[in-house]
Formats: structure tokens, sequence, C-alpha cells
């Protein structure tokens, strides 16, 4: 029997953020075949704007041996929780071969994926966040109660998840920091069971585009904030010299180029925005709005919002905003598709049919005639 609705629970921030890193998400075995170790390196988000449990389960499945050490490495602010929570039980069915460990930070729904590892090592320097589930819906109040009380049991959920790793834990403590958004630093998540080992500090970049989100929410540490606005700094490219200015594009050739990769990519509805957004200055420019309009068709029609993409390619509006938008667009409409306890209908649905309504005279008239034919019977 299929659930009355289809629920996702997220981390509580609204608007998702692309990652900088283009590979932010990898699986690989090294080492020799008798010595080989499976690294995963979950760095950014989970669930549907970043890795899925479906993606994370299949790839490593076609790496296990069923003997090698596992050593799933995380950087994540989260996300979907049922997504975080498969993953959790992905890891935990790997048994003692199996290390999770926070490199920089694991909050929400990925602290509950980490947990499902046999081992945990938190850096010096990482983080481990838990916090209460969130989600967004519409309907009337029957359909918000009944969401209510999912959030209720996806809470039971989490604080399952995280007895499972210590199971010592003073449970009404452990709700206590759920409840309050909690952020534990490596020494905190050891001392409550969460962790059971500092590693080494790593150097790893705070934010991995996701320093937006970070800032988000509610008790963020400072030093984290801090951390984010010196890399912004640091990031900052240095200029020594002018550079030589690149070689003057035929308008002409770009247009073709843009049309042509439009048409291929099945986003023909985008190649005005484009020509006007690149103003066909160089090829460089041109290639890499190509690739943020495929992104930006692709966010749209996930959202069911196709008709948006023409929108925000005009603005020139990168992934971060394109999903913060679509975000927006679905709370603010009250549509949120993300909860949806109606049944699907067919195109045509069948006419209702309606009784038919008694009338008074014909059964009057009938009557009057059984009577009239029982009396002709009767007589002698």
């Amino acid at each position: 029997m299929t659930p009355p609705f289809p629920l996702k629970i997220f981390n509580k921030v609204q608007g998702q953020q692309e990652l900088n890193d283009k590979h932010w998400y990898t699986v690989n075995a090294t080492g020799e075949a008798s010595q080989r170790t499976i690294e995963i390196y979950i760095y950014g988000e989970i669930g549907t704007w970043g890795i899925t449990a479906n993606q994370f389960v299949r790839d490593l499945t076609a790496l296990d041996d069923g003997v090698s050490p596992v050593v799933a490495a995380f950087n994540s602010i989260g996300g979907d929780l049922f997504d975080g929570l498969a993953i959790h039980n992905a890891l935990a069915r790997l048994g003692e071969r199996c290390t999770g460990r926070v490199d920089a930070l694991a909050a929400s729904a990925a602290s509950v994926a980490v947990c499902g590892a046999h081992r945990v090592v938190v850096a010096e320097n990482a983080m481990l966040m838990i916090h209460n589930p969130w989600t967004y819906a519409s309907g009337d109040a029957e359909d918000l109660r009944k969401v209510a009380a999912a959030l209720d049991q996806a809470l039971e959920v989490i604080i399952a998840a995280y007895k499972a790793k210590a199971p010592a834990i003073d449970e009404a403590e452990l709700r206590r920091l759920v409840n309050a958004e909690t952020w534990l630093t490596a020494r905190e998540a050891v001392a409550l069971g969460l962790a059971d080992e500092v590693g080494d500090g790593l150097q790893i970049k705070a934010r991995l585009g996701q320093g937006a989100m970070i800032q988000k929410y509610q008790r963020t540490p400072k030093a984290l904030l801090d951390l984010l606005d010196n890399a912004s700094e640091v990031d900052e490219p240095v200029v020594d010299a002018p550079q030589p200015a690149a070689p003057t594009a035929d308008p002409a050739a770009l247009a073709l180029l843009i049309t042509q990769a439009c048409n291929k990519a099945g986003i023909g509805n985008l190649i005005e925005p484009l020509l006007a957004a690149t103003k066909l200055e160089s090829e460089a420019a041109v290639q890499a709005a190509l690739a943020q309009a495929k992104a930006v068709h692709d966010l749209c029609v996930a959202a069911r919002l196709p008709e948006c993409a023409v929108e925000f390619v005009k603005a020139g509006l990168d992934s971060g905003a394109v999903r913060a938008r679509l975000f927006d667009k679905l709370i603010g409409s009250g549509g949120g598709f993300e909860i949806d306890n109606k049944l699907p209908q067919n195109e045509d649905p069948a006419a209702k049919i309606q009784a038919k309504q008694p009338d008074p005279t014909s059964i009057w008239a009938a009557r009057r005639a059984a009577q009239s034919q029982t009396s002709k019977g009767a007589r002698p």
C-alpha cells in the first residue's frame, strides 16, 4: 500500500547553492588488489540537488568486493533526510570495515549518514551539526496536521540513528541538543559517543560553495562564519600585471555556435536570451553561458517550472540563485510539489453520475393507474 503522500525533509535553509568544486563527489579504490581501500568523498549536498542515496549505493556496489576497507569522507551541509538515512544504513551494512570521516562539516542529514559507519573519525578542526527535521507543505488544516505528524516521526528516526551509534547517550539530553540546533566540535562529538576518534586537522575550504547556506542556519558558530569570510579574501585573485586583451571574436560565428548548441541540447527557447546575455563577446564567455543555461534548464525542469528558464537565463543568474528563486516560487505559490497527497487524475476524468431526482407527478400517475387496474380486476 502506498503512503498517503511522499514526504521530503530538508535542512532548515531556503535555497540551494552550487558547489565550486568540480569533482565534489567521487568514489574510487586505491592500492593493490590485496590491499585496496575504497574511498568515498561526499563533499556537497545529499539528495535531489546533490548525490542521491540511489547513486551512492550503485557506485559503492560497483567497487565493493566485500572485504576491502571503506572510508566515507564527509564535508556536507546535509540535505534530504531519507537519502541521508539510506546512506546511513548502507554504511552500517558494511560492518567493521567501514570508517566515516568528517573532514570539515557533517550537518543535518550528513550527520545522520556518517553515524552509520562502524567507526567515526572527526577531524580536530571539523564539526558535526544536529537539528530538528524541517519541510514545507501546502493544504488544508488536516493536510498540515498530517505533515506535522510525519515530522514528529522523522524526528524519532533521527534520534534512533544517533542512538544506534551512541547507545549509552542520555536520550533526554540528545533530544535537547537536536531541538537546539547544536554544533559539536570533534571532542564534543566523541564525548557524546557520536564519534569514536579525533583526527588530524585538515586544510579544507570551509565553504565548498555552500557558504551562503551555512550562514542561514540559526546557530552557525562565529568561528565558522569568520573562516568563510577569510576564505573569500584568500580566494580573491591577485593580478600582478594587466593581461593582454583577447582577440576579437566573430559575432556571426558565435551566434551560430549558440544556435547549434541549443538545438542539439533541446533548449532552443534559450537562444535569444543567450544572445542577449553573452553579447557575443568571446567564445569562452559563450561556452560558459551555454553550460550555465543547460544547468538552469535542468533545474527548472526538475522543479516543474520549465517556463522560468528563459527569465533566469536572461537575468544571467547562476545555479545557486536559480535554486533559491525556484524554492521561493514553490513556497510562494503554495504548490510545494514535494508534498502532495492527491492521487493522479486521468486527463479526461469520468463525468460524475447524478442520482435521478424523484418526479412526484409521474409517481402519482403510476399509482393511480395501478389502483385503477386493481379495481377493474376486482369486479364480479
